[in-house]
């Protein structure tokens, strides 16, 4: 028997009780550590049964078992990034469930958390759950969880909307740049708390307010500007860093936390930080018993205001990208103690939209992949989208009035991979495991199924070529629109194949299982809350 093997593995050349894959490696990510293992997993259920720490040769195996030993590459549990916006249905234009799950597919995540806002209609009642849940059958390569909204006055939609499995709630204390999507005052959002203070879920933030000084312009320009008066011209991007200083972050925050006290044993989340300035305040309440954990993302901690040039809108999102230095610091605290750091997970919020809101100068712009008419086929997943919104007056690489998000699901894996070595020669595939597959699994309630190589987990398995490197082009950009800041990027590191709960429904060689389809669940279990 091999050692640390969790049961002994079937005898050489005997029926099994049940057809079973194996997968094994010289290295794994399992249980948070990298080591030797062997996978096997029931063809049945797509859970692993059991995990052998170390090598078992196909021999230990009956004939005819379904074996492969990936050595040298890497074995990692399937990323969850718990911050996706699919924009289906109402702006599938933008993003739908087929082509924004095959780009996560393709990037080793297996499953992705949908933000309630920018489809048509919101998620904010378990009749618009409805009908998210059902644009989205036959299309999902990958597992997909859901949010639910926060917007003024739903507040007696939340409790059914967490009976129906949303995996938490989010929403915004500043416009959100969509009218169906309101922000929240101070008001709504202790109604919220009282409503949902003894609930089995997470009330997650867009943690920026406009703080009470003069430089305000007002609410008018929420719509479309960053609320303070703009600074110089409109395509420098440091004018419109200054418009969003880290005051609006820190201002935020201050305010959720001066009313976490309305329900303390329920968790909060502060959505993507950016600024620096705002750990202070969450370790301070984290250290007073306030439960409240926060996220980053992968272009935060590799892209730097600095080397943001003029009119490069692909770059726009709120909060906004920073400084070097201010990247640094999300880096440092990252990689504090598990215990003690206040970022926990690291998640794309890959938000995207079609390439003319983003009113990019032809330099920036994205090249038709084909002579295809618009509209020819709405998922066709090589067609970079020019359809939707018609452009309005302004002007081209105005980062003010362009829409703000960043695309980059399905790319947080090697981006992480390679900003990590550029940093530490020590940094390690388990920082990420824990960041983006461990955390996130745990921040949206699918801990005992999701973001780990265990005994009972789903077999959702990425096979990782750390070494091997790759440019980011439209080829490599699965999404619908292709439009990135990481394009003509090179990154460390290649997903040679993803696995979803024990099939194979992608290879780097060979693509997509098409013959199969989409093998992707809706995960709308209600949540059970770990200590």
């Amino acid at each position: 028997m091999a050692p640390h093997a969790t049961t002994p593995p079937p005898a050489p050349h005997s029926n099994p009780p049940y057809p079973i894959t194996v997968l094994a490696s010289s290295r794994a990510v399992v249980g948070g550590r990298c080591s030797e293992a062997t996978i096997v997993i029931s063809s049945l259920t797509g859970k692993i049964t059991s995990i052998f720490h170390s090598v078992v040769p196909v021999s230990d195996f009956p004939e005819g078992t379904n074996y492969t030993d990936y050595s040298p590459l890497v074995l990692l549990p399937g990323l969850v990034d718990a911050h996706v916006h699919l924009n289906e249905p109402g702006r599938t234009e933008w993003e739908g469930f087929w082509t924004g799950t095959r780009a996560a597919a393709f990037g080793g995540v297996t499953t992705v958390v949908d933000m309630p806002l920018n489809a048509i209609p919101p998620t904010t009642t378990v009749e618009n759950l409805n009908i998210k849940v059902e644009a989205s059958k036959g299309k999902c390569w990958v597992d997909v969880g859901f949010y639910g909204g926060i917007v003024p006055g739903n507040a007696g939609d939340l409790k059914g909307l967490v009976r129906a499995g949303v995996r938490g709630f989010k929403g915004f204390l500043i416009d959100s740049g969509v009218e169906e999507f309101p922000a929240v005052t101070s008001l709504d959002i202790e109604k919220v708390l009282r409503e949902l203070k003894d609930a089995s879920t997470t009330v997650m933030f867009h943690a920026e307010m406009i703080p009470p000084i003069t430089a305000s312009v007002g609410d008018d320009v929420q719509r479309a500007m960053p609320p303070l008066a703009p600074s110089g011209p409109l395509t420098a991007y440091s004018t419109f860093l200054d418009s969003r200083p880290p005051s609006f972050e820190t201002y935020a925050i201050a305010e959720i936390l001066s009313l976490a006290h309305l329900a303390p044993k329920l968790p909060l989340h502060i959505v993507h930080l950016s600024a620096i300035e705002a750990i202070p305040l969450l370790r301070e309440a984290r250290a007073n018993g306030v439960n409240i954990t926060a996220e980053t993302c992968f272009h935060y901690l590799s892209l730097a205001s600095e080397r943001i040039q003029d009119g490069d809108t692909r770059h726009k999102c709120c909060p906004p990208i920073r400084s070097q230095t201010n990247q640094d610091g999300l880096w440092e605290e990252l990689i504090q103690d598990q215990k003690d750091g206040v970022i926990k997970t690291v998640v794309s919020d890959h938000s995207p939209c079609t390439p003319n809101i983003k009113l990019l100068p032809a330099a920036f712009a994205p090249k038709k992949a084909h002579g295809h008419k618009p509209n020819h086929a709405t998922d066709c997943d090589s067609c970079e989208s020019s359809e939707g919104e018609e452009e309005g007056p302004e002007e081209k690489g105005d980062f003010f009035s362009a829409w703000g998000g960043i695309s980059s699901v399905g790319l947080g894996l090697p981006i992480l991979w390679t900003e990590g070595k550029k940093r530490d020669v020590e940094f390690s595939l388990e920082e990420i495991v824990r960041w983006c597959c461990k955390n996130t699994a745990k921040q949206v309630g699918l801990e005992r199924t999701k973001g780990d190589l265990g005994v009972g987990f789903d077999a959702d398995i990425v096979v990782f070529d750390d070494a091997a490197e790759f440019m980011v082009e439209p080829s490599t950009m699965l999404f619908r629109n292709k439009v990135s800041p990481y394009e003509n990027k090179t990154l460390k590191g290649v997903v040679k194949e993803t696995w979803l709960r024990g099939q194979r429904i992608f290879t780097r060689e060979q693509g997509f299982q098409e013959k199969e389809g989409p093998s992707g669940k809706c995960l709308l279990e209600p949540r059970k809350m770990s200590k």
